[in-house]
């Protein structure tokens, strides 16, 4: 049971994180646009610088290219921002998904562990008791038949047995009670 809730917090992981790496493909269009806006903002900066050599009307051919080149720019930011965005979407989802999927993992898991772990206690302590083999072996009595089937049977059968205090029927009792619990004799 416990390597099931990790191997089910482990996969809640993997899955978070193939979610992020699906969302992160989304800023492919804004890392395109920025790169495209980036370029075009240099090439009619370039162009502006050229335009500018021109004599008599330089200026005036640079102030339009030069705009553009800014426009360019604003493009690029655009993209970024989008690139910025699509993260943090990503990093919202991976964060919700784990943080939801690990609380029921848990929900689910956890008291049936704590359940266990505070019967085994009291099992145990049982065992640990005067005549506890004695009540241990009772309990394998009066519980699921499959324990018993298991068993290599005495003569006059187990409830004969213990009733006449066999030792190493009650023993086998015992430690049959203390396996069916989780515990090694």
């Amino acid at each position: 049971m416990d390597l099931t809730a990790v191997a089910l917090l482990a996969t809640t992981v993997w899955g978070a994180l193939f979610v992020r790496d699906t969302i992160m493909l989304l800023a492919e269009p804004g890392q395109k646009v920025e790169s495209s806006g980036q370029g075009l903002a240099e090439d009619l900066g370039n162009a502006g610088d050229a335009a500018s050599n021109v004599p008599f009307v330089g200026d005036v051919l640079k102030k339009p290219l030069q705009s553009a080149a800014d426009a360019s720019t604003g493009f690029a930011d655009a993209g970024a921002s989008f690139q910025e965005t699509v993260t943090q979407v990503a990093d919202v989802a991976i964060t919700a998904l784990v943080v939801v999927l690990v609380l029921l993992i848990l929900v689910l898991w956890l008291p049936l562990r704590l359940f266990w772990m505070r019967r085994s206690m009291i099992v145990r302590r049982l065992a640990d008791a005067p005549g506890g083999a004695d009540l241990l072996a009772l309990r394998a009595l009066t519980g699921p038949p499959a324990v018993l089937v298991k068993l290599p049977t005495p003569p006059g059968g187990f409830a004969d047995a213990w009733r006449r205090g066999d030792q190493e029927a009650i023993i086998t009792l015992s430690a049959a009670a203390l396996a069916h619990t989780g515990l090694l004799p």
